[in-house]
Order: C-alpha cells, then structure tokens, then sequence
C-alpha cells in the first residue's frame, strides 16, 4: 500500500501550462487566416489586364482612292547611247567625267591622231601637185590652141599645107586630154584629203545630243578599239543619256493590261524619293508579252521631270482612273475604320501608351482604300486599339495579343 504524498510535496510540482495561453493561441490562428483570405481575395479581385488588338496610324494620300492597279519598275533614259569612234588609237584627251553636263558636238575625247595629220598633210601636197599639173597642162592647150588658129590662117592664105592643121588640130586634142586628165587627179587628191579629214574627225569623240555622261568607259591611255574584241582594249569611251528623255518602264501583269491604255493617268513614286509623287501618263505599251513574267512592259512618262530623278531608279506606279490634283497628293493621316468608336458623342480612338491606353478624340473624314481619313492630336506611327472593347477605357491596362 502506497503512503500519501504528503501536502508538502503536492506544492513543489511544475506547473507547464500556464493559464490563459491556449485562448492566446487560437486568437493568433484567426487572425493569421484572415490575413491569408484577405490576400487571397485581393489577388483574385485585383483589376486584369484586357487583351486587345492594336492596328498602327499611317500616312497616305486622297490619290489612292483613285488607283486601279500597281506596278513596278525603273526610271529609264529613252535616249542613251554609248559613245565611240569608228577610229582606233590610244586616248590622249579626256574632257569629260561622271556627271559631265554636255551640249552636242562637244568634244569629249580625242585620240591620238599623228599618223592621221601626216597622212593629211600627205594628201594634201598631192593636191598642190594635181593642180599644178592642171595649170600646166592648161597652158600647153592654149599654147597648142594658139598654134591651131596660126596654121589655119596661114592654110587660108596657101602658105601651109592641110596636113600641117590637121597636125595642129592633134596637138589642141591631146593638150586637152592633158587638161582632163589633170584635173581628174585633182579632184582624186582632194577627195584623198577629205577622207583624211574624215579620219582626223574620227579621232575627236563628240556628243551626238544634249545630257549628262553616266559612266566613263576609259581612260587616258587606253587603246580604243570599237570593232574588236582585243583583250585591254576599250569600245566605248563615255555613256550619256539625255535626261529630258527619262521615263518609268513598268512590268504590269498581263491580267491586269486591260485596266492600262495610252493616255491614262499615273502617280508615280521613286524608292530614291518616298515623300515625292510625280504625275505621269501612260505613253506607250510594247506589244509583247514576257513569258518567263507574264508581264507587259508599259512606259510612263512624267509630267514634269524633277533634277533629283536619275536613271535606273526603281519606282513604283500606281494607274489611277482620273487625274491627280495638288490636293490629292498632300500626305494626311489615317487608320483602321474599326479603331474609331463613338463614346458620349465623340470619336475617339484608344492610344497605346506601354501597357495603358488613352483616349483621344478624332475627327473622321473620306474613306481612302481601306482606311479611313483622320485628323486630331496623332502622328503617323501611333499604335491604336483595333475594335476596343466597351469596357475598355481610358487608363485601364492592356496586353497586345499575339497575332
């Protein structure tokens, strides 16, 4: 039998559990999962981004409600012309260089012409030659003339017999033979001097018409030999195009040739030159077909040249069904019909600004292929919403879906 423990003992045990401590506890679980609800509600309330689309704000021209068809090409001079000579020899002069603006008849280059002016100056002398035989052979004739009208007045008076006139009479004969035959090789030394000056004329490269030397072929030095094919030898000496004669040849697709006919308006635009537009016309249309293309080679001309235009420009042509005016080829802005929206009575477009959008009122005007025209605080380049959704508003968040 276990004794008692006595009271003095009962009064030494530890107490572990302090009284109070488990409602501390539970009060701190409450708390804590409040917090969590409240973060978690927060998370799952807070505003979302909306995900939209967004189209960009372009710069276009009234001209191209007007367009029928496009095509491409290059600005083409229609008179070019690589220039030589049908003379051979070294280049000795070089007037001219890329660039040169030329008038015709200007001498571009001469070649080495040495042996021509001997042979000129051969030909010449062989002239002075002729003539002084036919000056000689001029006085041997009257000389023989003179001896003729002697004789004959001595055979009327029975002093000679008729043979000595008949004699005479040959002599007048051959001295005017001698004159012929004379003459005949004066004018061939003059015919000889004239191809020599021919061949001197060769040797001097001149402009066969007004423009601007594009390439330079040779150089001082070179042999220029325009009926071979010798290795180091040079044909042409300079290549020149009139740049009055400038025009855009186009390929159009064959399918579309029935919309271009001669005369037809055009508004043409250069790569070199993309904040240009040029009038033109349709001029002509060459009567084939290339069948590696399918296309038609159609040339336009400008109405009116521009200095910064250059040959083998690549440009752009658009055909259009009435002509161009001042005011219709004046950039303005424009942009998707489906951004402008109508919201208290005003139109408006949704700016993306990072991932917010604000709202910014516009003015619609015409229609202009499938944009439409507009005018208010844009430039071209701005992104806008595309078909905003009503609960979209100004300052709300967005995400640009991927398209």
């Amino acid at each position: 039998m276990t004794a008692p423990t006595p009271p003095s003992l009962k009064q030494l045990r530890i107490q572990r559990t302090a009284p109070g401590a488990p409602r501390r506890r539970r009060w701190g679980l409450w708390i804590g999962a409040a917090v969590a609800v409240l973060a978690v509600g927060a998370f799952v309330l807070r505003p979302g981004k909306i995900e939209v689309q967004v189209t960009s704000v372009v710069t276009t021209y009234p001209s191209q409600q007007y367009a029928q068809l496009t095509a491409s090409g290059y600005v083409v001079a229609q008179r070019r012309a690589a220039v030589a000579s049908k003379a051979t020899g070294r280049l000795e002069v070089l007037n001219v260089r890329e660039g040169s603006l030329v008038k015709q008849g200007d001498v571009l280059a001469r070649l080495d012409a040495s042996d021509v002016r001997a042979a000129l100056a051969q030909a010449q002398a062989a002239v002075r030659q002729a003539e002084a035989a036919v000056a000689q052979a001029g006085v041997e004739r009257a000389q023989a003339e003179a001896d003729l009208k002697r004789q004959q007045a001595l055979q009327a008076k029975g002093f000679v017999s008729p043979q000595t006139v008949e004699t005479a009479t040959t002599r007048v004969n051959a001295a005017q033979a001698a004159v012929a035959t004379a003459e005949a090789a004066a004018a061939v030394a003059r015919a000889q001097v004239k191809v020599q000056q021919v061949n001197l004329e060769y040797t001097e490269i001149r402009a066969p018409f007004d423009g601007v030397v594009l390439v330079k072929n040779a150089n001082v030095g070179d042999i220029i030999t325009p009926f071979s094919s010798a290795a180091g030898a040079q044909g042409a000496v300079v290549t020149m195009a009139d740049m009055g004669t400038l025009e855009v040849e186009a390929d159009v697709s064959e399918s579309n040739l029935a919309k271009a006919k001669i005369g037809q308006p055009v508004e043409i635009t250069l790569d070199a030159l993309p904040d240009a537009r040029f009038r033109g016309s349709v001029v002509g249309i060459v009567p084939t077909v290339d069948r590696a293309k399918a296309t038609v080679m159609t040339k336009i001309r400008f109405e009116k040249l521009d200095p910064r235009i250059l040959p083998e420009m690549s440009a752009k042509v658009t055909i259009l069904s009435q002509p161009a005016t001042d005011a219709d080829q004046k950039p303005l802005l424009a942009v998707n019909p489906k951004a402008v929206v109508e919201r208290d009575g005003r139109k408006q477009v949704l700016r993306v600004k990072d991932d917010t959008v604000e709202a910014v009122d516009v003015t619609p005007g015409r229609r202009i292929g499938d944009n439409l025209e507009i005018a208010g605080a844009l430039k071209s380049g701005d992104k806008v919403v595309l078909a905003p959704p009503e609960k979209l508003a100004s300052g709300m968040k967005i995400t640009v879906a991927a398209k």
